[in-house]
């Protein structure tokens, strides 16, 4: 039985330095091969995620209540459930995991900037990634899904880019922001259905 373990625990070590060495191989392509040329507006383009992430709910909800549209406050709630639920589990699981940031372990790595806080998930790519799927979910169009999906994806290939990330920070938070917009898409849904079926109980009576 104690052979049992030490195997296991010995697989458990081999995978987990086998998966950080492909990590970081595949940031070392990404990053210290770049054209620097591109730095200046993949860093920008990083930079509009928390604009987007905030903006969106607050023009639906907005464009919503102005014309009176339930449809419009619904995807608003939506996408801001989202993004309070990306910023939330994001901000839990960098606090737990508290993994250093590629160049702070690797000095080959070329950081565009000084980023703060920690590694793990990427904040950027979560918040990119949510704005999309909920936009994605609330107008499913192609004209609306397409320029998403391209505007999340370059969110997550600038921070390997730049240096911020690790494939697996960003791939993290691809799957959290996805996931919250998906999960709270689903939470409102089921609020606005107990809430009709409240209104129809007392306009029974």
């Amino acid at each position: 039985m104690l052979r049992f373990k030490i195997f296991l625990l010995l697989i458990v070590i081999n995978n987990s330095v086998s998966a950080q060495n492909v990590d970081i191989t595949l940031l070392k392509k990404i990053n210290v091969n770049r054209f620097k040329e591109f730095d200046k507006s993949l860093n920008i383009l990083t930079n509009t995620t928390d604009f987007t992430a905030i903006a969106t709910p607050i023009v639906l909800l907005t464009s919503g209540f102005i014309n009176g549209d339930a449809k419009l406050k619904k995807e608003g709630f939506n996408a801001a459930f989202s993004t309070i639920g990306t910023y939330s589990v994001g901000y839990l699981l960098k606090k737990a995991i508290d993994r250093n940031r590629p160049y702070e372990t690797y000095t080959f790595i070329q950081n565009y900037k000084v980023e703060t806080g920690e590694s793990f998930p990427s904040g950027s790519t979560a918040l990119a990634f949510s704005t999309a799927t909920s936009l994605s979910l609330s107008f499913p169009k192609w004209y609306v899904i397409v320029p998403s999906a391209i505007y999340a994806a370059g969110v997550g290939f600038s921070r390997l880019h730049l240096g911020a990330h690790y494939p697996s920070d960003v791939l993290a938070g691809a799957v959290l922001g996805v996931g919250s917009a998906f999960v709270s898409a689903k939470l409102n849904k089921l609020l606005i259905n107990q809430h009709r079926k409240k209104s129809l109980n007392k306009s029974s009576f």
